[in-house]
C-alpha cells in the first residue's frame, strides 16, 4: 500500500500508545533485568530491555508508514531512563518535518511519572531504495566455543565478531510479537515481515554471544532498513567493534553491524551501543 505523505503534515500527532511489560517467566542472563541485582545498582526494580521499549516505539510509526518504513526507513533511538516491569509506559509521536517525498517522526516513551525515558527519530524517504553496504566488508565468523569474560582489552583485540544466526520460524516470530505486546495485523499471516525490534534483539546477540557480560545496558541504536526478513528465512548478524569509550564512568562499546537474510540479502545496517561495564559507584 502506497504511503500518503499528504496526511502527515508537520505537527500531526500519532495515536498515543499505552503498554506495559510483564516480567519473563525464565530468568534473564543479563541481571540488569533481575529485581535484586537492579536494586543493588540503585534502580527501583528490574529494567525493561531497550529492545522491548524500542519495539513499543515503532507501533504507531509502522501503523502510519507501513511496510515501506520496514523496507527502507531510518531510525535512531536513545535510552535515558529505565522503564520497569509492570509499569505503564506511554508512547507519543509527532511529525517533525515533511517534504514532498520524505517524512521525519519524533517519538518518545514515557514512564508512569510522565518522564521521557527514550527518544527516537524515524524517517522515510520515497524514491530509489537505499544502497546497502558492501557485503564482503562484513564477513561471517564462528561464535566462540567458550565466551570470555568481557574486558576492554578483549573487545579491542577482536577483529570480526562471531556471527549469531536466527532461524525465523513461525513460533519464533509469534514469540517475539508476544514478548513486545505487538498487535498490528501487518505482522500476522503468511509471508508477514518480522518485527523491526527483532533486529535490535539480534544486535544484542552480536555482543552477548561473543563475550560474557552482566549486568549491561543497551543505550543507543541507529540504522537504515534495507529490506525485510520473513518467516522461513534465516537471519545472520555480522559485525565488528567500531569503538570503545568511557561515558560518565561507564565503559561503552559501539558495534557496526549488518543483518543479512539467507546469507546474501542485507536487511539492516545498524550502529549499536551498550554499557558493558557499569561504573563502580552506580
Amino acid at each position: 500500500m502506497a504511503i500518503d505523505l499528504d496526511a502527515l503534515a508537520v505537527g500531526i500527532a500519532l495515536p498515543e500508545y499505552r503498554v506495559r511489560a510483564t516480567p519473563p517467566a525464565e530468568p534473564a542472563e543479563n541481571k540488569i533485568h533481575d529485581d535484586g541485582v537492579a536494586r543493588q545498582l540503585g534502580y527501583k526494580a528490574a529494567l525493561v530491555p531497550g529492545v522491548i521499549v524500542y519495539a513499543w516505539m515503532t507501533h504507531s510509526v509502522v501503523d502510519a508508514l507501513g511496510l515501506e518504513w520496514l523496507e527502507r526507513g531510518t531510525f535512531s533511538v536513545r535510552f535515558a531512563r529505565p522503564i520497569y516491569y509492570g509499569e505503564q509506559a506511554t508512547v507519543r509521536g509527532n511529525v517533525a518535518s515533511r517534504t514532498a517525498d520524505s517524512v521525519i517522526i519524533e517519538v518518545s516513551a514515557l514512564n508512569a511519572a510522565a518522564e521521557p525515558c527514550a527518544t527516537a527519530t524515524v524517517g522515510l524517504t520515497l524514491g530509489p531504495p537505499p544502497t546497502p553496504p558492501d557485503l564482503a566488508a562484513y564477513p561471517a565468523a564462528p561464535l566462540p566455543t567458550e565466551r570470555p569474560v568481557v574486558s576492554r582489552e578483549h573487545l579491542a583485540s577482536l577483529g570480526v565478531l562471531g556471527t549469531p544466526e536466527l532461524a525465523l520460524d513461525e513460533a519464533t516470530a509469534r514469540g517475539f510479537l508476544s514478548r513486545v505486546n505487538e498487535s498490528l495485523p501487518l505482522y500476522v499471516g503468511d509471508n508477514a515481515p518480522a518485527h523491526p525490534g527483532l533486529y535490535l534483539d539480534q544486535a544484542n546477540r552480536a555482543l552477548d554471544r561473543n563475550v560474557r557480560l552482566s549486568p549491561w545496558i543497551h543505550v543507543e541504536s541507529r540504522g537504515q532498513h534495507l529490506g525485510v526478513i520473513r518467516v522461513g528465512e534465516r537471519l545472520t548478524t555480522r559485525g565488528r567493534i567500531e569503538r570503545l569509550f568511557e561515558r560518565k564512568g561507564h565503559e561503552v562499546v559501539e558495534l557496526d553491524l549488518l543483518l543479512v537474510a539467507n546469507g546474501s540479502r542485507p536487511v539492516a545496517s545498524i550502529r549499536h551501543a551498550a554499557i558493558y561495564q557499569l561504573r563502580q559507584s552506580a
